[in-house]
């Protein structure tokens, strides 16, 4: 709230001079600024509100910048909008600025989607005539419809939405923003940018106050974005004395290692499996879908909890990794992935001339066909998590550590905060640790981009985030590729690194 004199002959100080001077009083800082588009409005609304005036603010690091200006005895509600940019899946998360509190929570499938499943495929699109302005569109229009209903649920109206604060991979990032992203798969492998910093709404097409600020997360190089330091930010790895990991396993998994001093990062293609990229039975969590599965041994039968206890139609990817670990552990697949036959009884049969075991039969499903996973299923599950583990090792070594050795595994993601540790390291995903070493942060970008709607000093710790962070590129590293040969096996070609993965198997 602040009160200012009335101008007069004897203090005939310019509008916004008298605001400015007031906040800096208040404030105790001398780097304020107005928007021009508020300027232009600034005098009716100071004579109108008789001077007494609530000022919006936004402290963008050391500078105060005054969004909107409402008279002093305004109720009117002041939100945040935190968004999660996915590849998959968008998430906005709604905020009571003053109080902090959540006040409802949403998500939709990435429109994007209809272009192509992966980053890849979108980037050749956005080369495209009107490609990247398509590309844009569908994900801007989605956000907009999602933010008028996330709105309407809680009696607020978009308008109310003076802040938003978007996290994404770097190439969800540019797409959000309009940037064409060719240069990042292509060497050099160079972004538009990697520091968005501020940006007023009505560029990016979004349909919130006119004065409303989006606060994007820089990315740390083309395959580490904004989303992981938002992850970084949340788990507050960057603030601990001793060396924690965090592992955000999406559409691509992405790991964090390090403490106060250092941070290794590096990232590689290791979850389209799980989300139905590769997978027939695979996809993303939804109503209908298995997200946990369990076996009677002895009659090989399968009991599947779905989404909203519903006939289930498909697996996600904390489901697919429990059924491979259970399939393993009843002898079911060997080693290398592959159907044991005697031990998997009728429910083997084929389809495509490939083996293919039949969880849930036609009578069952949704579907009104049988819900099974295949061998070539099998195979690729097995890429991902080889792909998986072998980051993890890689990540560790190239700074002197065993994974052995770190006391907290961070775990975040799409499907990777509900992945059981116990199953992933059953197949060797995860390392053979006491499970008391895993963390599950949920969705982890969310979570640091509403940090920033509720404590304006993240900003500054987002800096010194992204500055402090070291990428390992794997696309060129030998070491990675002979660890992973290694991993294309469960648990492990080594099993002595799976102690008890072992035990349960003789036993």
């Amino acid at each position: 709230m602040v009160s200012l004199p009335p101008p007069s002959l004897r203090d005939n100080t310019a509008d916004a001079d008298r605001l400015v001077r007031a906040l800096q009083t208040q404030l105790e800082t001398d780097d304020i600024h107005i928007d021009f588009n508020l300027l232009k409005k600034l005098p009716f609304q100071l004579r109108n509100a008789a001077y007494e005036v609530k000022c919006i603010l936004y402290k963008n690091r050391r500078q105060w910048i005054v969004i909107d200006i409402k008279e002093a005895r305004d109720a009117s509600p002041l939100a945040g909008l935190a968004v999660d940019l996915g590849t998959t899946t968008v998430v906005l998360r709604l905020i009571d600025l003053p109080s902090g509190t959540v006040l409802s929570e949403s998500s939709f499938h990435n429109p994007q989607i209809s272009i192509g499943p992966d980053i890849l495929t979108r980037v050749h699109f956005a080369g495209k005539t009107e490609g990247l302005k398509q590309l844009h569109d569908l994900l801007i229009a989605a956000l907009n419809d999602s933010i008028r209903k996330i709105c309407s649920d809680c009696g607020l109206r978009p308008e109310d939405i003076y802040f938003l604060s978007a996290a994404g991979n770097t190439v969800m990032t540019h797409l959000f923003m309009g940037l064409n992203p060719g240069g990042i798969i292509r060497e050099p492998y160079i972004p538009v940018v990697n520091r968005p910093g501020l940006i007023a709404a009505p560029e990016l097409g979004i349909a919130v106050n006119p004065q409303a600020r989006v606060l994007i997360f820089p990315n740390a190089g083309s395959y580490f974005g904004g989303d992981l330091v938002a992850g970084i930010l949340y788990s507050g790895l960057h603030r601990r004395s001793d060396t924690a990991i965090l592992v955000d396993v999406g559409t691509n998994a992405e790991v964090v290692l390090g403490n106060r001093d250092w941070l290794a990062a590096c990232a590689g293609a290791a979850g389209p499996a799980l989300e139905g990229g590769a997978s027939r039975i695979g996809m993303m969590a939804g109503p209908g879908v298995i997200d946990h599965i369990e076996l009677e041994p002895d009659e090989k039968r399968f009991r599947c909890q779905t989404i909203n206890a519903l006939p289930p139609r498909g697996i996600c990817g904390s489901g697919l990794i429990e059924l491979a670990a259970l399939l393993f552990s009843a002898g079911m697949i060997d080693g290398r992935g592959r159907f044991v036959p005697q031990n998997c009884g009728t429910k083997l049969t084929e389809r495509s001339g490939l083996p293919y075991l039949v969880i849930v039969p036609a009578n069952l499903s949704a579907t009104g066909a049988d819900l099974g996973i295949s061998q070539t299923d099998l195979d690729s599950l097995i890429r991902s998590k080889a792909a998986m583990y072998a980051i993890l090792e890689t990540i560790s070594a190239s700074v002197g550590l065993s994974l052995e050795t770190i006391d907290t595994f961070y775990v975040s993601g799409t499907f990777g905060s509900i992945i059981k540790p116990e199953a992933a390291v059953a197949i060797g995903m995860l390392p053979d640790l006491p499970l008391n070493r895993y963390v599950s942060m949920g969705n982890s970008s969310i979570g640091g981009a509403t940090m920033t709607l509720t404590d304006p000093g993240c900003l500054e710790e987002i800096d010194a985030i992204r500055d402090r962070i070291t990428y390992l590129e794997l696309n060129v590293n030998q070491e990675f590729m002979t660890r992973f040969s290694a991993a294309r096996f469960l648990p492990h070609t080594d099993l002595s690194r799976f102690p008890s993965v072992k035990v349960r198997r003789r036993g």
